[in-house]
């Protein structure tokens, strides 16, 4: 059993008390919660509370029960059961052997809830997913340490599912005033870039380089997040940061740019991820990070009721692969089960063993990546040729692993395959070789057209978003060269009609 976080503790025991002290007689439901004469405050102060009660629309007594069922639900199986019956959740009565008896199990008297659990334990374990093999428990040993050990880890995930930035702190005002237009959840890292603008090559051993520094908030997610606001759009972002001035900062700044930051886990005790970011004069760069395996996304985080609603609730969804596999799988899955939002997927960095995601591509509306990393989420024993027949030959694999849209992202130009249109737009003629921030800014382009039209993605539209990425040109701050759609349109008011495009429709 996990043992909670310093400076939780006190959190962790109040709240185990409470479930404990609910358990008894009909257990958890929102009018108990109004009418006990316990102490419940505990509960219903719990930032995961009034964040589900926030998204809802509902009172926080209203939320306690949604919220406690969903992370019982991910307890290990013999204190999912202990909880279930304790709290009388009732998370087996839609899928109950046909041997038990749910009014037993979810008596309105806790002991004869325990009483029946003891003689249902094997077969309610087994229905679970349980170790069969383990002894059976005696309704003295539930009431016991065996409860005590169940609402202490329960109480000790409520706690954990409530430390995400505090969405009571009111969010300076944005730097760009536009007007919100759709709604876009992010799906990847917060960091801070240390950003290191050489002046004309990459250093080697016996040629040093020169050149400037600073730092910056930067991350996959965390740019995609600021380069969709001053799309126009709502978003939000889930990532991990520390409890440190770096995670302060990256909160300041995504609020500064109208980011929501409710979704982002603060870990306590923990330091910020840096990334060292080495750009050239021309804009190509290459990355050095340097993690903390603490402040990692999980999949758990994907499934907090707030996160839930959140995507839901989402027009579209951006993913990046710098979360650990579990959690790009759960993203892909729950992609998979919601057909309501379109999802955008960039393969950055490339995952190793990118087999596991295979199964999850036809949730894919729009994979887009250069062509070093949509090669590697199909690697071949052959190298593909980097021919537009090569190209073309590995748009049509990951299609027909079942993403959608293949669109190869690099230099300023745009190759897009799909079922029905074939497209090549560019490059666009700028300055630059290639710039940091222009697979986001593609993306987020990319996003606000597909929430704000009613089509799937056509011609148009990926020379919009190929010219939010020529928009971009920057050696220096990443997300602070992000365009708004004003600064796009102007791009291809000047350069569009130049621009080299290819359109085959099937």
């Amino acid at each position: 059993m996990t043992a909670p976080m310093a400076g939780q503790d006190a959190t962790v025991a109040a709240v185990r008390a409470v479930l404990a002290r609910l358990c008894k007689r009909a257990g958890l439901s929102p009018e108990r919660l109004r009418s006990t004469e316990i102490d419940v405050r505990p509960l219903l102060d719990l930032y995961v509370v009034r964040q589900h009660a926030h998204h809802a629309g509902t009172a926080p007594a209203d939320a306690v029960l949604p919220v406690v069922r969903d992370l019982a639900r991910r307890l290990p199986p013999p204190q999912r059961l202990i909880a279930d019956v304790g709290l009388s959740l009732g998370l087996l009565r839609d899928d109950i052997p046909d041997t038990v008896d749910p009014d037993l199990l979810y008596a309105p008297d806790l002991g004869r809830r325990r009483e029946y659990l003891s003689r249902s334990w094997t077969r309610l374990l087994d229905a679970v997913g349980g170790d069969t093999a383990d002894p059976v428990p005696t309704p003295r040993q539930l009431r016991g340490r065996l409860e005590s050990e169940t609402f202490t880890l329960l109480a000790q995930r409520l706690t954990a599912a409530s430390g995400y930035a505090s969405m009571s702190a009111p969010p300076p005002a944005s730097t760009t005033a536009v007007e919100r237009v759709g709604t876009v959840t992010v799906i990847g890292d917060a960091v801070l870039d240390n950003i290191c603008s050489i002046v004309d090559h990459f250093p080697a051993p016996d040629d040093p380089a020169i050149g400037t520094f600073l730092d910056r908030p930067g991350g996959k997610g965390l740019n995609r997040a600021v380069a969709a606001a001053r799309q126009g759009l709502r978003v939000r972002l889930i990532a991990a940061v520390g409890d440190d001035i770096r995670g302060r900062r990256i909160l300041d700044h995504l609020r500064a740019e109208g980011v929501e930051t409710d979704l982002v886990r603060v870990v306590p005790e923990a330091t910020t991820p840096v990334t060292v970011v080495l750009v050239t004069g021309t804009g190509e760069t290459l990355n050095i990070a340097c993690p903390d395996d603490r402040v990692r996304l999980a999949a758990e985080d994907l499934r907090t009721p707030a996160a839930r609603a959140a995507l839901a609730d989402s027009d579209a969804v951006l993913l990046t692969f710098e979360p650990p596999a579990a959690v790009i799988e759960e993203a892909l899955d729950g992609g998979s089960r919601r057909p309501g939002h379109r999802l955008l997927v960039q393969p950055a960095p490339a995952a190793e063993g990118p087999q596991r995601f295979y199964r999850f591509f036809g949730a894919v509306d729009y994979l887009i990546g250069t062509r070093r990393e949509l090669a590697a989420l199909a690697p071949m024993t052959e190298p593909t040729e980097s021919s537009p027949d090569g190209d073309a030959e590995l748009a049509r694999r990951l299609r027909i692993l079942g993403a959608g849209a293949v669109c190869m992202v690099e230099e300023f130009a745009t190759s897009v395959r799909s079922d029905d249109l074939d497209v090549d737009v560019g490059p666009f003629p700028v300055a630059l070789k290639d710039s940091p921030g222009a697979p986001a800014a593609f993306a987020a382009a990319l996003a606000r057209r597909l929430v704000t039209g009613d089509h799937r993605a056509d011609a148009d539209d990926f020379l919009w978003a190929t010219a939010a990425m020529a928009a971009t040109q920057s050696t220096g701050a990443i997300s602070g060269a992000m365009p708004t759609p004003d600064e796009v349109d102007r791009m291809v008011e000047l350069a569009g009609a130049t621009v080299p495009t290819r359109i085959e429709t099937r």
